[in-house]
């Protein structure tokens, strides 16, 4: 029964986070409760505990790490200083006369607000509150409108540069040495931030023409549902507000990309570059600076105590067996390989009803990522898999928390019913999408080996 002692623990983690403990301390107060009863039973190693304060020390040393607070002050900046609203205005002025025009700015925003965040939450209630309005109020229908918000807040897990992409790529690192490691190869390859943002530019830009083609199909089939803008604005006012947020965020990405800067650096200058254009707008007030320095604040925090409290997770998971246990489990699926990795991506997937990417990402990624990669899962594709993955489950009613961080600050008229109708389509796209990344895997690994060979 000891050998299973880290499914339950798992199980019990799950439990208590249903219940709204806050995940950091549930994950490090379940581990320490766990170890200290196996120590009592005589089931665990006291041992493996002393391995606690390098793990700590290494995620203070992670310089890739550095560049969360960096990214997630530069969307911040763009958000408080209405930046991001600005731009929103204006590119719906510009494709205003085209029917479904509105929603092709939303997707076009929204994906470019949610790679600067990562933040699914962050992303869908700012887009909420920006647009919704507006596009109630022009006259499109509910399911249409907060549909297309809704799915356009998850892009953040897949078009880099996202948060979600940064932790992903250094825990896939982490689990591809130690895969190599036990399976003799003492000098192994790596794999990095930088190849993960590589290797999800193009299903990332599949994605965002599927949102765009279904859009427009739409318009043309039931032009009602989005009615074109009538007034339209003045050109140069309108890339007044459009290029500047657009170059920072692709210089901040093509630095990465041509091997300039480091993702660190890059965010580095994403934040001076976002403080800059709010200075230049004149909408760089103290209480903007203040509000953007508690808002990263909290959010690192928030990110920090989590990884912290996963790293004692996983040390007690692993000094319990569990890595074992479940390569055992995997080698005993039918299927093979693909039956392991179609197992996973189906617990992933029911996992992201109750645990955000990060925790994911922390906790399970671990657990599962060198086992698969030791069955020979090329790691650039398994982070792209995963990442669409946790974005569909996202999206998907009733438990997606996309759905339910709109449902919080659409008005009363919006029916839930409407919301679930809307993000249909959606779903069916990014599991297109999926399919796709499975039937052909070049899509995730051309480009990477195209750009660092």
């Amino acid at each position: 029964m000891a050998q299973y002692a880290s499914l339950v623990m798992f199980a019990l983690v799950c439990l208590m986070l249903m219940l709204g403990y806050p995940v950091a301390f549930t994950l490090g107060g379940t581990a320490l409760i766990a170890a200290a009863l196996g120590i009592l039973a005589g089931h665990f190693d006291p041992s493996f505990l002393t391995a606690m304060p390098n793990r700590l020390f290494g995620i203070m040393a992670n310089t890739t790490l550095t560049s969360v607070p960096l990214f997630i002050l530069m969307g911040v900046m763009l958000q408080r200083s209405r930046i991001a609203e600005e731009l929103l205005e204006a590119m719906g002025t510009l494709f205003g006369q085209l029917r479904g025009g509105l929603s092709i700015s939303v997707i076009l925003v929204g994906a470019m607000l949610a790679a600067s965040t990562g933040i699914v939450g962050a992303t869908v209630v700012t887009m909420g509150l920006m647009s919704l309005p507006t596009m109630l109020k022009r006259g499109y229908d509910p399911a249409v409108a907060t549909g297309t918000i809704c799915a356009t807040g998850t892009l953040g897990q897949i078009i880099p540069p996202s948060i979600a992409l940064i932790l992903l790529g250094d825990t896939l690192s982490n689990s591809y040495q130690q895969a190599q490691l036990s399976l003799g190869n003492f000098a192994p390859d790596t794999v990095s931030v930088g190849d993960l943002f590589v290797g999800a530019l193009i299903p990332g830009l599949i994605l965002v023409a599927f949102y765009i083609s279904y859009v427009l199909l739409l318009a043309w089939r039931r032009p009602d549902s989005m009615p074109a803008v009538e007034e339209t604005g003045h050109g140069r006012s309108l890339w007044k507000a459009i290029l500047p947020p657009i170059l920072l965020i692709l210089s901040v990405l093509g630095s990465i990309l041509s091997g300039v800067a480091t993702p660190t650096e890059a965010a580095g200058v994403g934040a001076l570059g976002a403080t800059i254009l709010a200075a230049a707008r004149g909408q760089l007030s103290r209480q903007t600076l203040l509000q953007s320095g508690m808002d990263t604040m909290e959010t690192t925090a928030m990110v920090f105590m989590i990884l912290i409290g996963a790293a004692v997770f996983s040390l007690v998971f692993r000094g319990f067996g569990g890595d074992a246990t479940i390569e055992q489990l995997f080698q005993q699926l039918p299927g093979g390989t693909l039956g392991a990795t179609l197992v996973v991506m189906l617990v992933i997937f029911l996992l992201g009803f109750i645990l955000d990417f990060i925790e994911i990402t922390l906790v399970v990624v671990p657990i599962i990522g060198p086992i698969l990669l030791g069955m020979g899962v090329d790691p650039i594709w398994l982070g792209i898999v995963i990442a669409v993955n946790l974005q569909t489950s996202f999206l998907t009613p009733p438990f997606g928390f996309a759905l339910f961080y709109l449902r919080g600050v659409a008005p009363d008229e919006v029916r839930t019913a409407d919301i679930y109708r809307g993000v249909a389509p959606y779903i069916l796209l990014q599991l297109a999408l999926i399919l796709l990344l499975f039937a052909w895997p070049g899509l995730a690994t051309w480009l990477p080996g195209l750009v660092y060979g």
